[in-house]
């Protein structure tokens, strides 16, 4: 069975575990630190927090920037659920919006009418690692600022929509020459097993916030929230007679271990140079394949002023339905072919369903998911597998087509 997106996990890795794991260091210490400097000279942004997942990260950024009850987050139907899980658990209203037919991003003209005075932050989401298009989002909050009612220290300091990014799939993805973390407030990354860059579990927030916010405050402030509330970590504690600590809040406990920083450590000192190009490689080859067959609609991952970071390949196969997709999945897979889809639309979930979401409100995210299958992406795949999944893909859509 060809796999749809292992991990790769080979002698570096390895060897760089056992060292975190030898040096005393198994959680929260001086991998993780470092790992949190590179992100940060990586991409560009002001300060970055390295927690167990994005999921957190999304959180916490909301409870940080006071969003509860009563308020509201703009983001795109077209996500996984996690995006919109958190709006829920901090008690505040998801309003989900329509994307774009071509790149399956949020559309910005859906953006602009959702807007109202309740809206606390717009929750983008960069489809496949092909980042949203931030110039006119930022341009958006400025533009309704009149609309925002602050309430709290943070929303007085900005006193407009925070833009926080779901860049769960983009690392190393640009847009304007500029690399996802530093394209807006704040964004968070997913380190999962599945991503282009893992640490088995794990996330991380990139602080990019204007003047007058210290993000470098910001971001001691959000370690203390992010274990406990207590004012010092593990690290700190093991300085001679540093032993006494407080709590300041009742906070959470997300931190990333240093085993896991110590295979980011690893992916990202390799990132460039060897994995994404391995992936661009990867897509080109699908593309060179594929395209000579008018009923492929291949995924829009490159652009003048945007490059994704080659996560998904998300293929779409014109003129199908929903039923005729599942059942052209189901041949790829009786061709020992692991295949996907990205994603099932939040709305067409039952909980959300059950609050009054319907998926019938966003019909371009319905007709994107319907028509929607995943070709895998992983650093090991050979060209041998790509011809096997293309023609395990050919002749399933020959046969239900």
């Amino acid at each position: 069975m060809i796999p749809f997106s292992p991990p790769r996990i080979d002698d570096k890795i390895c060897e760089e575990v056992v060292a975190a794991l030898k040096s005393g260091w198994i959680t929260t210490g001086p991998r993780t630190k470092l790992f949190e400097k590179k992100i940060t000279d990586y991409c560009g942004n002001k300060a970055t927090l390295c927690l167990n997942s994005a999921t957190a990260g999304l959180e916490i950024i909301l409870r940080w920037y006071g969003v509860k009850a009563g308020d509201e987050v703009i983001l795109p139907a077209y996500t996984y659920s996690a995006t919109a899980n958190v709006i829920i658990h901090c008690g505040a209203t998801p309003v989900f919006v329509d994307v774009n037919e071509i790149d399956f991003n949020i559309s910005i003209a859906a953006i602009e009418k959702a807007i109202t005075s309740r809206t606390k932050v717009i929750m983008p989401v960069d489809f496949a690692g092909l980042p949203c298009d931030y110039d006119a989002i930022n341009n958006l909050v400025t533009k309704h600022q009149n609309l925002f009612r602050a309430e709290g220290v943070e929303q007085n300091l900005l006193n407009r929509i925070l833009v926080l990014s779901d860049s769960a799939h983009s690392f190393g993805a640009t847009y304007k020459n500029k690399r996802a973390g530093s394209l807006t407030d704040v964004s968070v990354f997913s380190f999962h097993a599945v991503k282009n860059l893992t640490t088995a579990e794990g996330g991380a927030i990139a602080l990019n916030l204007p003047e007058p916010f210290n993000n470098e405050e910001v971001y001691k402030y959000l370690c203390i929230k992010t274990l406990h509330g207590q004012n010092k970590d593990a690290l700190a504690k093991t300085q001679r007679g540093n032993w006494k600590y407080d709590i300041i809040e009742a906070g959470y406990k997300c931190n990333m271990t240093d085993l896991s920083a110590a295979i980011g450590l690893i992916e990202l000192e390799r990132y460039d140079n060897d994995t994404l190009i391995k992936r661009r490689k990867i897509v080109e080859s699908y593309n060179a394949i594929l395209k000579s067959d008018n009923r492929f609609e291949l995924p829009v991952l490159i652009e003048s002023e945007r490059e994704s970071c080659y996560h998904l390949y998300p293929l779409r196969i014109k003129n199908i339905s929903e039923a005729q997709r599942d059942q052209i999945m189901q041949l790829i897979f009786e061709a020992d072919v692991s295949v996907n889809v990205h994603f099932i639309p939040v709305p067409c979930m039952t909980y959300y369903k059950k609050l009054g979401y319907s998926i019938n409100d966003y019909p371009v995210t319905y007709a994107n998911f319907s028509r929607e299958i995943t070709l895998p992406i992983f650093y090991d795949l050979t060209s041998e597998q790509i011809s096997t999944i293309c023609n395990a893909l050919t002749s399933a859509v020959n046969k239900v087509c």
